[in-house]
């Protein structure tokens, strides 16, 4: 039967990176996530046939299917009711869980094992497991909170953040050295989850808006090591590989998203950023610019051969995906080439436009990343920025006092003629203002971007 369940817990794993290779390209992530759902299934499966066969323990059956049921309807539940452009926030909620539960089973087995026998090397595996899932709850609730706009704050504190370090250290050599004179395992594993909950806050609060989809890597990251840990506490060789699998994508996404906003991760975490100022950085300085219409609009575009859509937050924001694709098919029809230009972070988390194309049944084909074309967009005779703002601002090259100074953009400005679509004048997500606004080939195209599109197919199916 061990032999059996071996081979089932293989069959998981291989599904696991199946699923993840399948989630590598928009076209097939959808299966990528169903496999990998099918893969989970059997490994709880196995589980749960082990715990009868083997352990005879058939109430934690029970336990268990009770609990994903009640898991089941909660996910449900959370995932019909937020909308795409509230998915970033999701998956820091469902991350924050992940990180409860490392830290409730650190907890739970230092108290149901005899760890007055147990080696240091699995006491020390376990406080780990505990600090790390600690901190991933509480810094992912902070991302939450951020990402739903209901945070600003950016607190930082050097003396308190090495103050959890210090405790944590102390207190465990405390332990380790003074067995039987210092605090119980039991005792010491309460606080530092108590701890872990505080430096996971002190973690998060630093980091600036336009760094969150660097934070969501590395809390992903952070909640599988401490996943895989509790894969070693239990001899779980599938707890342990999806840990790793979840740690280790969770690291070199963050590798990528440093390097695609050319910053440090070491900036990131410690809430480093350039120095702001009223006129570079909170959008309210007054700007000359030049507004157009969307019969204006139409006109540029339909007479246009090349023709960039480069979306951001502002397209998630009015579901206007579908719109864009019946403008591109519109185009094609008069004979235009239409790509899709997407920044990294563009959106609240990696990977959120891609997603939202997808969803409109766009081709990938017609979707290129900033890298293949900033070298070329001059080629374009109009550039359609909606609701994107950092990822375009030509002070990320000029203005060494804003926010997002040394992030890569896409060079919309050097297209013949941009065209942004906004609700109004307000900063992007950094709160840094935006020169492209002023430049003489920009034109700011008012309103909600999924009317203005209808408007401007309406348009352009007259011409």
């Amino acid at each position: 039967m061990v032999g059996i369940i071996n081979l089932v817990y293989l069959l998981s794993a291989i599904g696991f990176i199946g699923g993840i290779k399948l989630m590598a390209a928009p076209s097939s992530a959808r299966n990528g996530n169903l496999l990998s759902a099918v893969a989970m299934i059997l490994a709880i499966a196995a589980t749960a046939i082990l715990m009868v066969v083997q352990h005879h323990q058939l109430n934690n059956v029970y336990l268990l299917v009770a609990l994903l049921l009640v898991g089941t309807i909660i996910g449900k539940g959370l995932s019909q009711s937020y909308e795409m452009t509230r998915m970033p926030e999701l998956i820091s909620l469902f991350n924050a869980l992940g990180g409860l539960c490392a830290l409730i089973i650190g907890i739970n087995e230092s108290f149901i094992s005899d760890m007055a026998i147990e080696q240091s090397t699995i006491k020390i595996v376990l406080l780990l497991g505990v600090f790390l899932g600690g901190a991933s709850f509480s810094g992912s609730i902070i991302a939450f909170y951020k990402l739903a706009g209901k945070m600003k704050t950016s607190f930082r504190s050097k003396a308190l953040t090495f103050g959890c370090w210090f405790l944590v250290i102390s207190l465990s050599i405390w332990h380790f050295f003074q067995p039987n004179v210092a605090l119980s395992f039991q005792t010491l594993s309460l606080i530092i989850g108590a701890i872990s909950l505080v430096y996971g806050v002190l973690f998060a609060l630093p980091v600036g808006g336009a760094d969150m989809p660097v934070l969501i890597s590395v809390l992903n990251a952070v909640t599988g090591i401490a996943t895989a840990i509790s894969g070693m506490l239990f001899e779980s060789t599938i707890m342990l590989l999806g840990g790793i699998l979840v740690g280790s994508t969770g690291v070199l996404l963050t590798i990528q998203m440093c390097k695609a906003m050319n910053r440090s991760l070491k900036k990131v975490l410690l809430g480093q950023t350039a120095v702001v100022t009223k006129k570079g950085n909170t959008g309210e300085a007054l700007q000359e610019i030049q507004t157009i219409s969307t019969a204006e609009t139409a006109s540029i575009l339909a007479f246009s051969k090349n023709v960039a859509i480069i979306p951001g937050f502002g397209m998630a924001v009015s579901q206007a995906q579908k719109e864009c694709f019946e403008l591109q098919k519109r185009l094609q029809g008069l004979g235009a080439q239409v790509k899709y230009i997407i920044h990294p972070v563009a959106g609240r988390m990696p990977g959120h436009m891609n997603v939202l194309l997808a969803e409109a049944n766009i081709d990938y084909s017609d979707i290129v990343e900033m890298d293949e074309v900033n070298h070329n967009m001059g080629q374009f005779d109009a550039a359609i920025i909606i609701g994107a703002n950092d990822v375009v601002n030509p002070a990320a090259e000029t203005d060494s006092e804003s926010v997002v100074y040394g992030m890569p953009i896409i060079k919309a400005y050097q297209a013949k003629q941009v065209i942004v679509m906004k609700r109004g004048m307000s900063a992007g997500y950094s709160g840094a203002s935006n020169p492209l606004f002023e430049r003489a080939n920009c034109k700011l195209l008012f309103g909600d971007a999924k009317y203005s599109l209808h408007q401007i197919i309406e348009e352009v199916k007259m011409i």
